[in-house]
């Protein structure tokens, strides 16, 4: 039986994949200035090069043995800034609706709620659910495929299909990760923490 590989997770700031993670953040406001000024060919280069650094620091974080706490934060968060701009972006444009917007972001107003309540319990935040990281995958990609309809209208037709299907899907398993956050905050803060 195969069993998945651990690492250890140091509180080392400086490594290779954080500075991937610092780069994406520093990317975000880039990103959202050249949507909302119509610079779709560069906004879309920009979202790419986003999405090759977050597929890079999680590679380069397991093969180089530097996991760490600061990026086990950093990621994450990059992810979610990169999927609010763009949508808020692209809905200032008119290219997504903004009950999209409305829907990722109550889910990740519902999972603040979540981190604040367990705090109070004494506990962290919930591990990642695969679900959450499905649906995190779904709308990463399909925030560069609508990006690709705005850069050249001509592929519309193909790009806009693929992107709605993707963005569906990341939005449902985004709430379908929600109800079993809920579940699972419910059913921790009715155990005693003995860490107290």
């Amino acid at each position: 039986m195969k069993t998945e590989r651990t690492y250890e997770v140091s509180s080392r700031i400086f490594t290779i994949p954080n500075l991937l993670s610092f780069i994406r953040l520093a990317l975000v406001p880039v990103f959202l200035v050249l949507v909302l000024e119509g610079h779709d060919f560069w906004a879309l280069v920009t979202l790419v090069f986003s999405s090759l650094t977050d597929f890079l620091d999680g590679l380069l974080a397991r093969s180089l043995n530097q996991v760490t706490r600061l990026g086990q934060l950093l990621d994450p968060a990059a992810d979610r800034l990169f999927i609010f701009v763009a949508l808020i972006g692209l809905a200032v444009r008119e290219v997504v609706p903004w009950w999209l917007v409305a829907v990722v972001v109550g889910r990740d107003v519902l999972l603040l709620i979540l981190g604040i309540v367990l705090a109070n319990f004494g506990y962290g935040p919930l591990p990642v659910h695969h679900l959450g990281k499905i649906a995190t995958f779904c709308l990463l990609y399909a925030l560069p495929i609508f990006m690709v309809g705005q850069a050249f209208e001509q592929a519309i037709p193909i790009s806009a299909p693929i992107a709605w299907a993707f963005a569906i899907w990341g939005a449902f398993l985004y709430w379908w990760a929600g109800v079993i956050y809920i579940i699972e905050t419910a059913r921790v803060i009715r155990i005693p923490n003995t860490n107290k």
